[in-house]
């Protein structure tokens, strides 16, 4: 048998017969391929792709491995009866369709954790991995876990975590699970990601998000100072809330040493690498996560927002086309290209694509803002003004970003406006200054303006390579 450098665990089976189980089988099944994830001779398959071939009864493990790239694929099942767990594990040399491993494992539910470690072992055993002492110490922990908190930690991380209601219903099941275990890493990291989303979708304003963002990280990397996931997550606050780009490289890279097969902390960092202006390491990145979850969407989406801090608007709509052409029901797909599109000077086709983005995000304000600066640079003001009252209004009860703002008074030509604005998301710490200032067509007609090269002075931006 050839050496085996790749693995894709699939979805383990739910043979509770319970539908409403699927959750812990889905869960069960993330656990594992993160544990596997912290292995970095072994390349690992991410969830998106994987998940993609649940329920699969027509394909054979080796087509399956063959359509992923890998050398093994390893499918399963998992049986909760009362406080007892049962994986059963299958896997396969993809190439040959060698048996290379048939074992089942069984444990209490308190145990679980030990469960999914014993499991991973297993496999870096058949595949004749060589670990290091601190991977193998790791496999062997044996932290018992709260059953109750751990099962509302797996339905926590079963909902959407980019729809408000889910992510505000999915905070209650991470708060019932910090009660019933206070010494659970994961629940507490989990739970700053709902609210670093809860920021970054603008549904809660920077302080009310981030700073309890930070306090639940602080208290999981007490517990688990080795948690990749947390340190992504204070990678991307330092990038975005703290604006400490030493500390945010810095968290990114441990993140990645930590997890080295985690595509979604490649694709933030290739991000963050864009913006630096670090454009070939990025498209590196890019490729990496690619490699690591082939079958993911983000894969064109995150082509489309490098090119836009490179500002490279002709390659950002070729890359947002791809987007579309793959599903015409991404609004974010539909804006990329509109933004695209828009920076290769033609705005009013910029429109068409902003107007199907805020229809589909139900009026989220990153298409509308985009629609008023649009509207209003192309003799439209009526229209971005109307769009400024309708944000007056919601601000009345929510949150606006007023970096948003300032990008459409920025179309109007109203530069005192535009600038008291930005000076506004400068006070509260806005994410979306750190991300959109230094790239964002919007604020060109700014950049002269002496408040303007104030506001780039004090945000210290890192110096971009020439």
């Amino acid at each position: 048998m050839a050496k085996i450098e790749s693995i894709a665990v699939l979805p383990l089976t739910n043979l509770s017969g319970d539908p409403q189980q699927e959750y812990f089988a889905d869960g069960m099944t993330d656990e594992l391929i993160g544990e596997l994830s912290r292995i970095g001779s072994l390349k690992v398959i991410s969830r998106t792709s994987v998940m993609q071939y649940k329920g699969e009864k027509k394909k054979s493990l080796s087509e399956i491995g063959r359509e992923l790239s890998v050398d093994a694929v390893m499918e399963g099942s998992v049986l909760r009866s009362g406080d007892r767990v049962r994986i059963a594990a299958h896997m396969i040399y993809a190439p040959t369709d060698e048996n290379l491993l048939t074992e089942s494992y069984e444990r209490d539910l308190q145990d679980v954790l030990k469960l999914q470690r014993e499991v991973a072992e297993s496999i870096t055993q058949q595949v004749r991995l060589k670990l290091t002492p601190e991977q193998r110490a790791r496999l062997q922990q044996n932290r018992v876990v709260n059953p109750e908190a751990y099962q509302a930690y797996l339905m926590a991380s079963s909902l959407d975590r980019t729809r408000q209601q889910e992510i505000k219903k999915s905070q209650i099941y991470l708060a019932k699970a910090i009660q019933l275990d206070p010494g659970f890493a994961p629940a507490y990291v989990e739970n700053a990601w709902r609210y670093i989303n809860l920021g970054q979708f603008r549904w809660l304003s920077p302080r009310d998000a981030y700073e309890p963002a930070k306090q639940a990280l602080r208290k999981g990397l007490e517990l688990d100072e080795k948690n990749c996931r947390a340190h992504f997550q204070l990678a991307w606050l330092g990038w975005r809330y703290d604006w400490d780009w030493q500390t945010a490289e810095r968290e990114f890279r441990y993140a990645l040493e930590l997890c080295p097969n985690d595509a979604a902390i490649h694709y933030q960092h290739s991000y963050y690498s864009g913006w630096n202006g670090r454009g070939a390491e990025a498209l590196a990145e890019a490729e990496q996560a690619r490699e690591l979850d082939p079958l993911m969407f983000d894969v064109c989406r995150g082509k489309a927002q490098i090119n836009f801090q490179l500002r490279n608007f002709a390659a950002m709509s070729e890359a947002s086309r791809q987007c579309v052409a793959s599903d015409a029901n991404s609004w974010l797909a539909h804006l990329f290209l509109g933004v695209g599109q828009e920076g290769s000077g033609q705005p009013r086709e910029a429109i068409l694509e902003y107007q199907k983005a805020a229809e589909l995000s139900q009026g989220n304000s990153d298409p509308m803002a985009a629609l008023g600066y649009a509207y209003a640079v192309t003799g439209n003001r009526a229209e971005a003004q109307k769009i400024l009252q309708q944000w007056q209004r919601l601000s009345e009860t929510g949150y606006v970003s007023p970096y948003m703002i300032a990008t459409v008074y920025a179309g109007l030509g109203d530069k005192n406006k535009a600038l008291e604005y930005l000076d506004k998301a400068y006070q509260e710490r806005s994410a979306d200054l750190p991300y959109f200032l230094k790239a964002d067509f919007r604020m060109d007609t700014l950049r002269s303006d002496p408040r303007f090269k104030d506001l780039m002075r004090r945000m210290n931006f890192p110096i971009s390579p020439s």
